[in-house]
This record gives structure tokens, sequence and C-alpha cells, in this order.
């Protein structure tokens, strides 16, 4: 395989990397085996913190010096980590790239500057990016409702949230929110992106550490296939159709950690039963599980044609 013509934009000025595509924080997940293989790839894997588990959080960085010589970022979960270190362990990282989510960025992104480290915070809302702008966030990521994982309460599809943000400022965006490849990666382009993150599509890939029952019920989900949860309380979510999502459905509040008891039984025991699958409605365009360097190459190669043939077809 030809490697695709890395990219130059601020993203990638930021991140170091060679393409502008991040992996996902998706707590549990977001772990050395996949972001090792993401970077590798010449993308940004991301080291999560929403599982809460910070004495394993601390052993994955370290894999990643072992496994990886290329850039590498970190997400805090801002609400996951009150009281903890986190936020000085990050800085002693030595890393160049953090996402913030789950909470105000004001309380790190001055600490995180200073140590050179460039924040994008992690948006729904066109209210919560205004308010990220005044903390001073060096960048945003545009997070659409169609997106898995836990979200605003008040759904908007990235197609709307993403060009109504960029109207409002002029700081790089990474879109989130049905990113799967290269003609998701122009789309969000066309809107003013400089970046896309993968959540659903690098969890189905070879290289994620979640079981292979739940990769395969990705990829046979249709583009219904998920289902919106809990969206008369905080968190709302996104998952695959199952069973147990089926029954909360209905239900407007729940308390959704309740759900959540037995997650390793769900990630790597494959009992799909057991806790909620988050996932976004972009699997009901994944077809096949494929390696992360597979995802990386075949989307940027596919963004390269995307554009060519749009400046083709319909310059004057």
């Amino acid at each position: 395989m030809t490697k695709a013509v890395p990219i130059k934009n601020r993203v990638t000025a930021m991140t170091g990397t060679d393409y502008p595509i991040i992996q996902a924080p998706m707590g549990w997940i977001a772990r050395a085996q996949l972001a090792s293989a993401v970077s590798n790839a010449g993308g940004m894997g991301v080291i999560e913190t929403a599982s809460g588990e910070f004495d394993n959080i601390r052993n994955e960085v370290a894999k990643m010096r072992d496994l990886t010589d290329k850039p590498f970022g970190m997400n805090v979960a801002l609400s996951y980590v009150k009281g903890t270190d986190i936020v000085d362990f990050v800085i002693k990282q030595n890393i160049k790239f953090v996402t913030t989510s789950s909470g105000s960025p004001n309380v790190c992104t001055t600490a995180f500057q200073e140590a050179g480290i460039k924040v994008f915070h992690v948006v729904p809302t066109l209210d919560m990016a205004l308010k990220a702008i005044d903390c001073g966030v060096d960048g945003l990521v545009v997070e659409g409702g169609e997106g898995g994982g836990f979200k605003n309460p008040s759904p908007v599809s990235t197609m709307v949230l993403l060009p109504l943000i960029r109207s409002r400022t002029d700081l790089p965006i990474i879109a989130a929110g049905g990113m799967c490849d290269g003609l998701s990666m122009a789309g969000a382009f066309a809107m003013g992106a400089e970046g896309v993150q993968m959540g659903t599509r690098m969890l189905s890939c070879a290289d994620s550490p979640v079981h292979d029952n739940w990769k395969q019920a990705v990829v046979a989900a249709k583009e219904t296939g998920t289902v919106f949860l809990n969206q008369q309380s905080r968190p709302a979510l996104r998952a695959l159709r199952t069973e147990r999502t089926t029954m909360l459905e209905p239900m407007g509040a729940f308390n959704v950690m309740e759900h959540m008891a037995k997650i390793p039984d769900l990630y790597f025991g494959g009992d799909m039963e057991a806790a909620i699958p988050l996932s976004g409605q972009v699997a009901g365009r994944i077809d096949e599980v494929k390696s992360a360097a597979d995802i990386v190459q075949d989307t940027m190669g596919e963004f390269y044609q995307v554009v060519n043939r749009l400046a083709d077809s319909y310059k004057n």
C-alpha cells in the first residue's frame, strides 16, 4: 500500500501527526493497545481517563512509550477526575495534545498551555463552544449527537452543529460524530473542520481490545441500530440496540451507572447484555473489521479522491 501524503494544517501542526485523524477517548477502550496502533499509523492515539481507573491509566501511558515513538495524546474527563492529580500527571508526560470533556476546561487550560500542551475541548452545542472559547482553549472537538457514548440530552447532528460553530469562531475544529472514512472526513472539512475524531470505527477495529462479539455487532448494525437513552436526565447516551437498551429506550430517566456495573463482562467478555454497548449511528456504515493502519490509510486515500473529484466536477 502506498502511504498517503501527509496533511499540513493547524490540527496536524498541533498534534505532530501526519494525518488529522484522532481516536476517540473511549473509557476502558482507549488504552495503549489501540492508541499505539493509531499513533503508529500516523494518526493521534489518545489515552482515556473516563474509566476512573487511574493506576491502570498510568500503566497504559507507560506502555505507550514501549509501543510507539509517535505522538499521542490524553483526554481529561473533568467530572471523573475531581480530587485526583491527573492534571499534574498529564503535564509530566511531555505530551503536546490534550482533549478535555465533561466539565469546564477553565480548571486546567492555563496549566496545560503553560506546559506547552494544546487543549481541545469537546462541545455538543454552540453555547458550550462559546464558553470553551472564553476559557482560552486552542481548539474544539465538535461532537454531533449521532456519535456514541455519553451525550447532551438535546442532541444536534454534526451537519448542523459543525458549520454553526465554525460560523462563530476561527479556532481549529475536529469533527466528531459520524466520522468513519474519507467520505465523512471530506464532508467535515467542507463544513470547516481540520480534523476528525473516530470512536465507533476505532472501537470496532482489529487493534481494539473489545471482544469480537461487540465488533461483529457493529458490523451487523443497520443505520437504525442505535438507541438514544436517558434523554430526560444526564448523562444521555447513544448505544447499540440490544435487549437491555431496547428495554431502557422508553424510560426517559434512569440510573445509568446501574447498567454499567458489569462493563468488563461486555467490553472484554463479549456478553452484549451485561452492560450498555456505547456506539454511534455510524455503525450502520461499518461493514468490516479492519486494522487501525488500514483505517487511517483508506480514510486518507478516499479523502483525497473525494476532494479531487469534487474539484474536477464543480470548478468553473
